[in-house]
C-alpha cells in the first residue's frame, strides 16, 4: 500500500514533466503561410508551414521538408528532417535554404492570435494562419 501511495503521489510530476506535448498542443493541426522570409514576400504564394502531432511540413519552393517536432522553452525544436531534391530557380532555392536554417537553429517561436513569427540569429519568419487547412488544400 505503501509503494502505491508514492507512485500516486509521484503522477504529478512525471505529468509536469511532459509538459512539452501540451505546449504544442495549440499549434497541432494547424497550417501557416509564409507571410515574410527575412523581411521579404515570399516567392511562392503556396509557401506554407503545417504542424501536426509530432510532425512538422514546409513547402516554401519546390521542395517539401517534414520531421518531428516539439516546444522547449518558446522555441520551436524540429528535426530531424527528410527533404525533396528538385531543382528550383535561385529565389525558391534562396528562400528554401533560409527558412531550412532557421528551422534547424531552434527558433524563437511567438504566437500572437494568428500571427506567428519564428525568429533565429540569422533568419526571422512571419506567418500567417490558414483558417481551414482542409479547405485551403481542396480550393475552397
Amino acid at each position: 500500500m505503501r509503494r502505491l501511495a508514492l507512485l500516486l503521489l509521484s503522477v504529478p510530476a512525471l505529468v509536469a514533466g511532459c509538459s512539452e506535448r501540451g505546449d504544442r498542443s495549440h499549434l497541432a493541426q494547424t497550417s501557416w503561410r509564409f507571410e515574410r522570409i527575412d523581411g521579404q514576400q515570399p516567392k511562392s504564394a503556396d509557401a506554407e508551414l503545417t504542424f501536426d502531432d509530432g510532425k512538422i511540413g514546409v513547402l516554401v519552393g519546390c521542395n517539401r521538408l517534414g520531421g518531428p517536432w516539439r516546444i522547449n522553452e518558446k522555441r520551436l525544436v524540429a528535426g530531424p528532417f527528410a527533404q525533396t531534391e528538385t531543382a528550383c530557380a535561385m529565389p525558391d532555392w534562396n528562400e528554401e535554404r533560409a527558412v531550412g536554417a532557421l528551422l534547424v537553429a531552434t527558433p524563437r517561436l511567438s504566437v500572437d492570435g494568428d500571427r506567428m513569427t519564428l525568429q533565429s540569429s540569422g533568419h526571422t519568419a512571419e506567418l500567417v494562419r490558414i483558417e481551414n487547412r482542409r479547405n485551403s488544400r481542396k480550393g475552397g
